[in-house]
């Protein structure tokens, strides 16, 4: 799966509108700019069909270290949350065909809790 960077974008949209990459990448970054600080601020986003950005706030708690087993305190954090809209859904459920005309395959799921396994050797303690 390729990674696409935001200069990626840039020149894209560039190319598509016929406007200076200077100029688009700084809509790009003003664009981004203001969602981190709408988000900062505890607003909600909605870009219609395409999806919602949203603040979830965790509260603290005691959590333990795997290791020693310790409990040790973890504080309270804000996480963003990506819920994806209507035409994102439908887009990704029928992928568009690659250049080439063939259909974009599906990564195989993974066996339910496969991440959870831990291949590394037990710890001893001193």
């Amino acid at each position: 799966m390729a990674t696409v960077t935001k200069k990626d974008l840039v020149d894209r949209i560039a190319d598509k509108l016929q406007l200076k990459q200077n100029t688009v990448r700084e809509v790009v970054q003003e664009f981004l700019a203001e969602i981190v600080h709408e988000l900062d601020h505890g607003h909600r986003l909605e870009f219609r069909d395409f999806g919602i950005f949203e603040v979830r706030s965790r509260a603290a708690r005691l959590g333990w270290n795997p290791r020693t087993l310790a409990r040790v305190p973890v504080p309270d954090k804000r996480k963003v949350r990506f819920r994806p809209g209507r035409l994102l859904k439908a887009r990704l459920a029928n992928p568009a065909p690659m250049e080439d005309g063939r259909i974009r395959p599906v990564p195989p799921t993974t066996e339910a809790n496969s991440g959870l396994t831990n291949s590394d050797p037990p710890v001893t303690k001193p």
